[in-house]
């Protein structure tokens, strides 16, 4: 007999824990390009002509957020903390015009768009962040 909870832990290297990641960075896929989607058909000057170009401005977006807009929070973080975080709307802002530039389907006519939708996607962020399935307790244990 297991300990109370053991069901619930997924044993890191095993192929459930691989699944289990593998399924939610899909979820999360689709639901930031629901969310593009949403911000689409609610500001003005925010465009996505379809769902595929909705699936690849997300990992466009995704990509240079990891890069350009990390670089960008770590040189302007004492602008970000004075602004209360307001500051890194504006650079979620740029990443999002510049990543217009580089996918067919999706772009951004205007920074006022630009970061209306920065500011709409944060928000549909926070409320999808409710409904995706969350991490469950990792067990270093081998079993031998």
């Amino acid at each position: 007999m297991g300990w109370a909870g053991e069901s619930d832990m997924l044993v890191v290297g095993t192929s459930e824990g691989k699944r289990w990641r593998m399924g939610r960075m899909l979820v999360q896929w689709v639901l930031n390009a629901v969310a593009l989607w949403i911000v689409s058909r609610t500001v003005s000057g925010f465009v996505v002509s379809g769902w595929g170009s909705a699936m690849i401005a997300v990992v466009v977006i995704g990509l240079f957020n990891a890069t350009f807009g990390l670089l960008l929070k770590i040189i302007t973080l004492p602008l970000g903390i004075l602004s209360l975080g307001v500051f890194f709307l504006v650079i979620n802002a740029v990443v999002l015009k510049f990543s217009s530039e580089f996918v067919p389907g999706f772009r951004v006519e205007t920074f006022k768009a630009a970061f209306l939708g920065a500011l709409a996607l944060a928000v549909l962020h926070l409320v999808f962040g409710f409904f995706t399935p969350k991490r469950r307790r990792v067990d270093y244990r081998a079993e031998y």
